[in-house]
C-alpha cells in the first residue's frame, strides 16, 4: 500500500531537505532562462533556516521525505508574499502545489492577518502560471528579478483563498 503526501507547517529540522529540494526543482526554472544564478539556486542553507524559523513555511511529506514546500510572509502593506514553491519533479501534477498553496493562503490570513496574496512567477513558466491562475490569480504586472529574469506578478484577494480548497 502506498503512503500519501501530507502537508504540514516545516519545523527547524526540515530546512536542510527544503534547501536540497529546492536547488534540485529551480533547475528546470533556470534551464527555461540560460540563468543559473536565479535565487532559489543561490540561496543559502543558513538564509532557508532563517526562513523557517521566521516565516510562514509549509512542507509535503511522502513518509520522512520533504517533497514539497512553500514560503509566505505579510508584507508591510498586508500582503502576503509567497514564493519558492516547489514539489519534487517525481511527483508534479498530482495537486501537491495546490495543496502547499491552499495551506500557506490559509496560515497567512487567518493567523497573520494577510488581506491579499502576490507571487512572482518568470514570464516563461507556463505550468507555474497555470497552477496560479487555476486557484484564482490574476496577473497584476510585471517586474524584473534581482538575477534579470522577467517576472509575471500574480495576485488575489485573501477572501479567495477558501474558494480554491
Amino acid at each position: 500500500m502506498g503512503m500519501s503526501v501530507t502537508i504540514s507547517a516545516a519545523a527547524e529540522q526540515d530546512a536542510e531537505q527544503i534547501f536540497r529540494l529546492q536547488y534540485l526543482c529551480f533547475q528546470s526554472e533556470a534551464a527555461l532562462y540560460g540563468n543559473y544564478r536565479i535565487d532559489p539556486l543561490v540561496q543559502t542553507l543558513d538564509s532557508v533556516r532563517a526562513e523557517v524559523a521566521s516565516d510562514c513555511v509549509f512542507v509535503a511529506r511522502l513518509g520522512d521525505e520533504v517533497v514539497g514546500s512553500v514560503r509566505g510572509r505579510v508584507t508591510e502593506d498586508g500582503s502576503a508574499a509567497i514564493g519558492k514553491l516547489c514539489v519534487h519533479p517525481r511527483l508534479q501534477g498530482h495537486g501537491i502545489g495546490a495543496r502547499l498553496l491552499r495551506a500557506a493562503e490559509a496560515a497567512l490570513a487567518d493567523d497573520r492577518g494577510a488581506t491579499s496574496f502576490r507571487l512572482h512567477t518568470g514570464h516563461r513558466s507556463e505550468g507555474n502560471l497555470r497552477l496560479y491562475r487555476k486557484v484564482g490569480y490574476q496577473t497584476v504586472g510585471t517586474s524584473e528579478g534581482a538575477d534579470g529574469v522577467p517576472m509575471i506578478v500574480l495576485e488575489k484577494p485573501a477572501g479567495a483563498y477558501a474558494a480554491t480548497a
